[in-house]
């Protein structure tokens, strides 16, 4: 009998493939809900990550652009407000150390937007960026029961250094041959970050634009490449599409855009009135911001910086650069000036506390686990 050609075994074949993803990923990390609030520098603050956590998922802070010492205090907070696993995220980054005529021509591009907002003569930072390696030993030492990597690999040995220390570690990949680069690390875990996803992009081989995936594709092809738990990131924002990510080849989903909506996110006004009226064609990839494609809703600066996009300098130089006028930008209610990272799923995020939205993700993530194909007619 062909399984398509049966709709109760078809679902009974799709239920059983959902439920067991589910709970291969949840008693791996003692979670409820195979749901992962993605990490967000700016946007997912220990509230975030906590409530998150406390409602079942698996909630993320962001510490890519913390000090050593912040790290450790994080942690420890963190621990106060949660007895639940949660992750910590950062970039893994080299030392860039950029001519002074580079840093001049980046400056200038961006004086009319200083100017705009009111800003005096720019200063150039007395660093980029904090030195990774001092932040992966304060991550080692406060220990986290989970940690994730963006923007590179680890080597092994530090892979089972912190595995040592009781923490699940995730790679997040772009494309196939990163996912087999993690699993040859020892990741316990791999996030597939598809093309829809808001934010930088995680690329760390070949050609970024090149390696910009959609989900759809992607999952199956690592599934098929790779034998770890994968984490689906990219445009999901309903338990539809948790429930699709699984069937898949996904274990779980990891939401960022879907959480910029909760008031846990502590996201500025004005990036959180731009989430209510955008589109589903409002984002695009940008390097204006950061020096490092990202995807965000269009506005002003991304139009006006678009023509030299080729010329800025790489992460975390440009990002440094053009802090104060994001931050400006956000004081002042100025979106046409902030950079808005989001998914193509935007248009349907949903204000909410971020255990409702947990609760609805699960509720949804249930139902269409248990939904029953169509018949197909003569």
């Amino acid at each position: 009998m062909l399984v398509a050609s049966n709709p109760i075994l078809f679902r009974n074949i799709h239920m059983s493939n959902i439920r067991n993803s589910r709970e291969t990923f949840t008693s791996a990390l003692g979670i409820r809900y195979p749901i992962v609030q993605g990490p967000m520098n700016g946007a997912s603050p220990i509230e975030l990550a906590t409530a998150v956590s406390n409602a079942g998922g698996l909630g993320s802070f962001a510490a890519a652009l913390l000090a050593p010492a912040a790290i450790i205090e994080a942690v420890k907070k963190i621990r106060t407000l949660t007895s639940q696993p949660f992750n910590v995220n950062l970039f893994i980054l080299e030392q860039v150390q950029p001519s002074v005529a580079e840093i001049a021509a980046a400056q200038a591009l961006l004086l009319p937007f200083r100017t705009e907002l009111g800003l005096g003569p720019a200063v150039t930072p007395q660093k980029f960026s904090e030195n990774f390696k001092d932040q992966l030993a304060a991550l080692l030492e406060a220990a986290p029961p989970v940690v994730s990597f963006t923007f590179g690999i680890l080597d092994a040995a530090t892979v089972a250094q912190f595995q040592r220390k009781g923490c699940k570690v995730i790679g997040t990949v772009t494309s196939v041959a990163e996912a087999l680069a993690w699993e040859q690390a020892g990741a316990d875990f791999i996030c597939i970050q598809g093309g829809e996803a808001g934010g930088h992009r995680a690329t760390f081989l070949g050609d970024i634009e090149q390696s910009c995936i959609g989900l759809l594709t992607l999952i199956p092809q690592v599934a098929a490449a790779v034998k770890l738990p994968l984490i689906a990131a990219g445009g999901i924002m309903d338990g539809r599409g948790i429930a699709a990510a699984q069937l898949l080849g996904a274990q779980a989903a990891q939401l960022g855009t879907a959480f910029l909506a909760t008031p846990e996110s502590g996201i500025a006004p004005a990036w959180r009135e731009q989430l209510a009226s955008a589109k589903d064609d409002s984002t695009r990839m940008t390097r204006s911001f950061s020096g490092r494609y990202a995807r965000g809703i269009v506005n002003a600066f991304m139009e006006q910086m678009r023509p030299h996009e080729n010329t800025l300098p790489p992460y975390p130089v440009q990002n440094a650069l053009s802090g104060e006028i994001r931050q400006a930008a956000a004081r002042q209610g100025r979106p046409e000036f902030m950079s808005l990272w989001a998914g193509q799923g935007v248009a349907m995020t949903r204000p909410m506390p971020a255990a409702q939205l947990v609760a609805t993700l699960a509720a949804e993530l249930q139902a269409a686990a248990s939904h029953q194909p169509r018949e197909e007619t003569a």
